[in-house]
């Protein structure tokens, strides 16, 4: 997505907004939605209207704000400078709504609405992650909430749970923020890979160790991550850098760069050929999994049933 220069405009063309109704909620929800789809047409089907009512949803809204939130033509769909602080207020202003209405059903001590869960790539392909026994714990016990999952890299779901816009995140531990609460959950060997087309594939590797390994292009993660800390520390020449494991895997598949991947997530190109472990037994490093819950204010009800839900699902297997 595009963000745009907005044009320069006398402030006495500004739009005072005054209270909000609910009928600006819904413009603003439609907002979200054409962000986040990229685009009016692609709205559409999320909505469930056509793109002409979308269009004139948007418009009112710019109307309403007196600002241009987007540029919209044979470009493609771009957000202007102000349309982006409008999307990011407007997340802040629906996560404290959502919030708002998990207080109320934590008074009337019942659970519905909306939970938001955010998980680091490549988890599920993992046989010791039970995040799908989690989720049909959760489902026995609050069958009236509404269970919306997101992929996400760890700093983005770190800060989306420190600022209400997720209620529960999973992620590789890598360091603790006191904003948040932590549970561990699982475990994950990260196997450093080469591609068919490799020199290094069905080469002997006894000789190879982290020295050794300096001379080689080497593809990373590109955020604070226990994958970057590794690198780090293990002076490996980053020289591509990838922002979650897909990434990472099509970097080694093109036989220039070594990688860690999850040995489960690699598993399936080892079987075809097209990647190779090497040293499995002395290149490889462990992290640990944990669940994440906001510390203040206090999650509501279904927030940390679902984190119970996490520890007791995992608990079962250890």
């Amino acid at each position: 997505m595009q963000v745009t220069p907005s044009p320069t405009r006398p402030a006495k063309n500004r739009a005072i907004l005054g209270q909000l109704s609910d009928m600006d909620m819904r413009l603003l929800q439609v907002f979200k939605t054409v962000v986040e789809c990229g685009g009016m047409s692609a709205a559409e089907l999320e909505l469930n209207i056509g793109s002409s009512t979308v269009s004139r949803h948007v418009k009112d809204l710019e109307t309403r704000l007196g600002l241009v939130l987007c540029r919209r033509g044979r470009a493609g769909f771009a957000l202007t400078g102000e349309g982006q602080r409008v999307y990011e207020e407007t997340l802040r202003l629906l996560a404290a709504v959502d919030g708002f209405r998990a207080s109320v059903d934590d008074i009337h001590q019942r659970m519905g609405g909306q939970l938001e869960l955010a998980l680091f790539d490549k988890t599920a392909s993992n046989p010791r992650a039970r995040i799908h026994e989690a989720i049909a714990l959760f489902a026995e016990q609050a069958p009236e909430v509404k269970l919306v999952l997101h992929v996400a890299s760890i700093n983005t779901i770190e800060r989306g749970i420190i600022d209400g816009r997720w209620q529960v995140g999973v992620i590789p531990a890598h360091r603790n923020s006191p904003s948040l609460l932590y549970a561990d959950l699982f475990g994950e060997t990260m196997q450093l890979y080469c591609g068919q087309r490799h020199p290094l594939f069905g080469q002997p590797h006894n000789e190879l160790d982290w020295d050794a390994l300096r001379q080689w292009p080497f593809a990373g993660l590109g955020y604070h991550s226990p994958n970057m800390a590794l690198s780090h520390q293990a002076q490996l020449t980053r020289s591509a850098t990838g922002f979650d494991q897909e990434a990472i895997a099509t970097l080694i598949l093109s036989g220039r760069y070594l990688g860690f991947l999850p040995d489960h997530y690699a598993e399936a190109f080892e079987r075809r050929g097209l990647m190779q472990a090497l040293a499995p037994e002395r290149l490889r490093y462990s992290c640990q999994f944990v669940s994440l819950l906001r510390r203040s204010p206090q999650p509501g009800r279904a927030a940390q049933c679902f984190y119970e839900c996490l520890v007791k699902a995992h608990q079962r297997v250890s």
